[in-house]
This record gives structure tokens, sequence and C-alpha cells, in this order.
């Protein structure tokens, strides 16, 4: 089969912690035994994200300390043990055209992506450290801040290794994202926001993580223009060549106000975004004509 991706079934939901003692050497069993935890919270696939979302507790973030990559496990585990690491997994998913690295059923070594964050066509070769990297939807970071914190490695590692919760995308785009949230970073594609809005939603009802009040108003703002947004079912990933195209033509100057943003239908503008000027940004929290 093209695809190798083996959905974590329910899985992609985790239970709330304290159902399972994990050693202090998270093996892959565990984690996988993690990743299969459904909890009644997890939303269905083709549920309103507005309605998901309304579920989402909302406080502040929790302090940054004591977070590091490593407090998420492996990079890159076999968490749903199908024999590829998840990286491969979701470049075969999310790739078309790919060609697997000779005598491996799992290493993709070349292919074409239709990135839903800029909307361009990406030729990918592995190696090459600068065309597609794996996206973390819902950042670790801002994971660690709104409850993973307090999870054992094993959840942390399933939640990292989550397919729900990572896409293949441009790799300046993802470097450009960080760890920020939908308050301070949408897709420069205006069409796939409502989209990938969705999708953190349903990361973070599937995993018990909170909202703080900016990132849930920047997600109802997204949500605003497309109230029967679905989110998605842990397998769901941009479909080849289907990238959203930017609803207008391409902006080369700064909107003249907040009046133009949103007749071109580009509002919320968020610092970065073509048209984006300091000027319409009067409480520089770097989101202009909420």
């Amino acid at each position: 089969m093209k695809h190798r991706i083996a959905v974590l079934l329910a899985a992609t939901a985790l239970g709330t912690a304290g159902c399972q003692t994990i050693t202090p050497a998270t093996t892959p069993d565990a984690v996988s035994e993690a990743a299969r935890q459904a909890q009644p919270g997890a939303p269905t696939a083709g549920e309103p994200a507005v309605d998901v979302l309304a579920r989402l507790a909302v406080k502040g973030r929790a302090p940054e300390t004591g977070y590091d990559r490593d407090q998420f496990g492996q990079q890159w585990a076999d968490v749903d043990r199908n024999g590829c690491d998840t990286r491969n997994d979701v470049l075969a998913r999310d790739l078309v055209d790919e060609a697997l690295k000779a005598g491996s059923d799992c290493v993709v070594v070349t292919g074409t992506l239709a990135d839903p964050y800029t909307g361009q066509t990406i030729r990918f070769e592995k190696g090459d450290g600068s065309s597609v990297d794996i996206d973390h939807v819902v950042a670790l970071s801002n994971g660690w801040q709104t409850g993973a914190f307090a999870w054992d490695e094993a959840r942390r590692t399933a939640f990292a290794n989550d397919p729900l919760n990572l896409l293949a995308v441009d790799y300046s785009a993802n470097r450009q994202k960080g760890d920020a949230d939908a308050a301070t970073w949408l897709p420069d594609v205006t069409g796939y926001r409502c989209t990938y809005v969705a999708r953190q939603v349903a990361v973070k009802a599937t995993y018990g993580l909170w909202v703080t009040q900016a990132e849930h108003d920047a997600i109802t703002r997204v949500l605003d223009t497309c109230p029967d947004q679905p989110v998605p079912g842990p397998d769901a990933a941009p479909a080849a060549g289907t990238a959203a195209a930017p609803s207008s033509a391409p902006v080369t100057e700064p909107f003249a106000n907040c009046a133009a943003v949103r007749a071109a239908g580009a509002a919320p503008l968020h610092r970065g975004d073509p048209g984006w000027s300091d000027t319409m940004d009067g409480d520089g929290d770097g989101v202009a004509c909420e």
C-alpha cells in the first residue's frame, strides 16, 4: 500500500493521566498503550469545530519552566508499531509521487508536497534540509504550557507523534511559525485557516489541553468565517494537489485600512501577512483588524 500510516485508532485520544504506571525508561509498548487510551472528550470526526472549541477550558499559560524537547520522548518514534517511524509515516501520507529508499518499506527519499500553508508545490528530497518540515500543529511548547507539563513521558511521546497533530509543510513557513499559537500565527493561505484551526481544536480536545483567552478569541474569529467547519478525523491530511488557494490576488502593498482588509477577506491580519502595516495594529499585539 502507498500510505503506510496505521491510524492511532481512537488512539489519537488519550485518557487523563493516572490510569497507568510508566517506568522511568519509557518503553515503546508503554507509549503505544498511552496512544490507545481514548478519553470521553475526544471529538467525533466531522463535528463542528465551534462546538468542540466551546468545550475547551480557557486559562492562562502555565510557565515554560522545565520545557525541553526531550520531555516529549524519542523524536519520531514508531508509536503505532507499524515498523516505520512517524516522520516517514507523515511524509508517505502527505506527499504524492513519493519514492522509498531501495530495500526499505518506510524511508521516503523523494516526493512532491502541495503545501497547505503557502499554497506552493514543493519538491522533497531526503537530506536537503530546507524544503519540507513536519509541523506540530499544536506546538510542543504550546502543549507544555497548556497542560502537557503535568503528563508522564509516555503521554507526551504519543502527543508528539500523533498524526492528527502532524503535517508535512514548507520548511520556511514552519520555522516562521515556531511555537506560536493561533493568536500570533496563521498560515499565509487564508483559505486554509479554517482547516488549520479546526485541527488545532481537535488536537487540544483529544488531549485535554486548554486554550488561552487570546488563542480562543483568534480561533473564534477564524471560525466565524466558516461556522460549519468540521474537526478532522485522526488520519486526516491535506489531499494531494488541493491546497487551498489564496482568496484573492497576492497582496504586495500594505492595505489602506481595516475596511480594505475585511473587503479582501483577509481579516484578521497577523504581523508578517501580505498587506500588513504596523499602523493598523493599535495595541501592538501583532494582530490587526480583529
